[in-house]
């Protein structure tokens, strides 16, 4: 078994490659620079698996191709995808600009899709040609991108596009043998960390317990193994050692208009009153 992992050379594509490799996957271990990727992959070596480092740019769509064509030439094969590679650029809507917007963007959204979209069409011929097929595609959402948080219209809308993206790759992926999950950690990683001591002031030693990026990593290499290949098309929301599955929008209530134009707007109104408040960071409705 073999998988790739974008992003990891750091924070918690360190803690999925070290997992997916405790496991007994070879890991393509995919991160900017030749430092990252190479420390994880040295870590790997020396603990007795196997792993290769890649500089693939996964917002270039012919490199996502020969990041996939590496795990296959190296390994036979590729198995798993955990897509995680992400940057943060945080502005509030007035004041971002345009280049901030395509860079998270990118990397995120396309970033995912691009090698998405080369492990499948390599998971579908595999299937084609009548092989077996038991493979896995992890995505990455956020609480922002299921619940909004302020500054990060770019985050989450990329967020909130991938979490839409994994469902229809879960119902388009699962006739070829792969299941596809979204995962939206919380951890504290060297993305997070300057966000939560803006936020919390001080990270006490429990509080970086409890937000270690493990705490994600054993839910991932669990979705990468064989106790889940019936699991597919959900969003994972885990905070350290709580997991909660995320549910996606639903329709409620429903009205039919009324004839009279001028009585919609009461309609309308007794609808939103009816209608659950919407969800705040936690991921419980506050009202």
């Amino acid at each position: 078994m073999s998988a790739v992992v974008t992003g990891g050379g750091r924070g918690l594509g360190r803690a999925y490659s070290l997992a997916l490799a405790a496991a007994g996957h070879a890991v393509v271990v995919n991160d900017l620079g030749d430092g990252p990727a190479a420390a994880v992959v040295a870590e790997i070596e020396a603990a007795g698996g196997t792993a290769v480092a890649s500089t693939h740019d996964v917002t270039d769509f012919a490199a996502a191709a020969g990041l996939v064509g590496l795990a296959v030439e190296r390994f036979g094969a590729l198995d798993v995808v955990v897509a995680n590679a992400g940057i943060l650029r945080d502005r509030t809507l007035a004041s971002m600009g345009e280049a901030e917007w395509d860079d998270v963007i990118a990397v995120h959204l396309k970033g995912t899709f691009a090698v998405a979209h080369h492990a499948a069409a390599h998971w579908r011929a595999r299937a084609k040609a009548g092989g077996p097929v038991d493979a896995r595609l992890i995505t990455t959402t956020s609480a922002s991108g299921l619940y909004g948080n302020i500054g990060q219209s770019n985050y989450a809308a990329a967020k909130a596009g991938i979490a839409g993206f994994s469902l229809v790759a879960a119902q388009e992926l699962r006739p070829y043998g792969v299941s596809v999950n979204c995962v939206a950690p919380s951890a504290l990683t060297r993305l997070t960390e300057a966000p939560l001591l803006r936020h919390e002031g001080a990270i006490t030693d429990e509080r970086r317990h409890a937000l270690d990026p493990s705490w994600v990593a054993r839910v991932v290499a669990w979705l990468c193994g064989p106790d889940a290949a019936d699991v597919t098309g959900r969003v994972f929301d885990i905070r350290g050692p709580q997991v909660g599955i995320a549910s996606g929008w639903h329709l409620e209530p429903t009205f039919t208009q009324p004839d009279d134009p001028g009585e919609l707007g009461r309609a309308l109104r007794a609808a939103v009153a009816a209608a659950p408040p919407a969800a705040d960071m936690e991921g419980r409705r506050n009202g």
